[in-house]
């Protein structure tokens, strides 16, 4: 057997590539955060030295520092690599995005910045020919109601003629067999043309709805700029004795600002949201919430499983009737039997519609929306919903992500960072 002079080198190469050089090299993997294991594991992968990599949401977990790292590795990775994956940052390091839709698969060369040209352009062109489908229609629709006025005028005349008695019945006859004839086939040939050019339409229709984001119509909060909206003064919690997650933290939200909370992995951004909620209690400091707040997280823990959207929707907002409460299901594309789907049977995308519905179409319109990590395990359509829905809510934002593109198409304005 030949000894491998090169392997502590090239171990700690690949863990310094990963930023886990400051670990123990005895520290078991048990111990390590998730943020910690992912990279572990891609090292892992690394040192192999395999043809290929094949990587399932290799960014998912990661701070910022490690979504980086991840990514400045994948980028240097001289083999093939392959990788399923909603983090759009990491996409535009690809060379090529492969869309897996209910309609097939397409292959787009390019990074993803690439691919969301392509899909601009193909909307583009879709509505282009949406109008022109609508043009068609309407200039079908109007001949058939020119030739169906010039029949009408031809048998007022025939009429006439025939009661003046002025030309032979047997001519007269004659001409009615031959008009009604002629005007079969035309009303033939004119049906034939309606129901191609609607055809169209709707083909042209359905191709700009496929393309097309889902626009949001959110009530307003009525959140006006100088209102206060959370005061933090030196809010200090942990779970152990003597020993915090975070001490002194203050912070202040007025009108309707977006702030982004950051922070490493284990910072305590989450432990800090739910102490603003009131579902854990600060050891010291002070907290006072001035407005309607909600929570959405990423595993929407509003919900009970069992229930439907509907009934979910009914104890979340008791004060709505059922017509307004129907209304705004529907606007989040819960319509019908829709509506009747149990919680626990919905995608994660369904979910997150579910939960925008119920927070952000609340007859009580909410002032403060607090967000844990939303867009994790979401794909690039739920995520760009969301962006959209964010968007179009005038209150304000409270956020902790670690997904910059994100935080950047929902108009973060502030970033607040946590020292844990």
């Amino acid at each position: 057997m030949t000894a491998d002079w090169t392997l502590e080198v090239r171990l700690q190469n690949v863990l310094t590539d990963m930023g886990l050089d400051q670990l123990p090299m005895d520290v078991p993997i048990g111990a390590l955060s998730g943020g910690q294991r992912t990279r572990a594991g891609l090292a892992a992968l690394m040192f192999a030295a395999p043809d290929a990599l094949v990587l399932d949401e290799p960014t998912n977990h990661l701070d910022q520092a490690g979504r980086a790292q991840v990514i400045d590795v994948i980028r240097s990775w001289k083999g093939c690599v392959i990788v399923a994956s909603h983090d759009r940052t990491l996409l535009d390091a690809m060379d090529a995005i492969v869309e897996l839709t209910t309609l097939g698969v397409r292959t787009y060369s390019g990074n993803y910045s690439a691919y969301r040209d392509i899909k601009t352009a193909e909307l583009a062109s879709a509505q282009s020919e949406l109008a022109r489908a609508e043009r068609t229609v309407t200039q079908t629709d109007a001949r058939a109601r020119l030739a169906a006025e010039r029949k009408a005028k031809s048998d007022r005349r025939g009429r006439k003629l025939r009661a003046s008695g002025g030309q032979s019945k047997i001519l007269l006859d004659a001409a009615k067999e031959r008009s009604e004839g002629s005007d079969g086939s035309g009303a033939r040939l004119r049906a034939l043309k309606s129901a191609d050019a609607k055809a169209g339409l709707d083909t042209a229709r359905e191709a700009v709805e496929i393309l097309q984001p889902l626009a949001m119509d959110l009530p307003k909060s009525g959140l006006v700029r100088d209102r206060d909206v959370l005061l933090v003064e030196k809010l200090t919690f942990g779970y152990e004795d003597g020993r915090s997650v975070f001490q002194d933290v203050s912070l202040a939200i007025r009108g309707p600002e977006r702030i982004a909370v950051t922070g490493s992995n284990g910072s305590g951004k989450s432990t800090f949201l739910a102490c603003i909620t009131g579902d854990l209690k600060a050891w010291d400091g002070q907290l006072a919430l001035h407005v309607p707040t909600a929570r959405l997280d990423q595993d929407m823990g509003m919900f009970d499983p069992d229930e439907t959207v509907s009934e979910a929707f009914a104890r979340l907002d008791p004060e709505a009737c059922e017509n307004e409460r129907r209304a705004v299901l529907a606007r989040f594309l819960f319509r019908g039997d829709d509506a009747l789907q149990k919680v626990g049977t919905l995608s994660g995308g369904q979910r997150l519609r579910a939960g925008l519905a119920c927070i952000l179409g609340h007859s009580r319109p909410k002032q403060l929306l607090i967000l844990d990590e939303p867009s994790n395990h979401l794909d690039i359509d739920s995520v760009e919903l969301l962006e959209s829905a964010l968007n179009a809510y005038d209150g304000a934002l409270l956020v902790v992500s670690h997904d910059e593109t994100f935080l950047g198409r929902i108009g973060v304005e502030r970033k607040f960072k946590l020292n844990g």
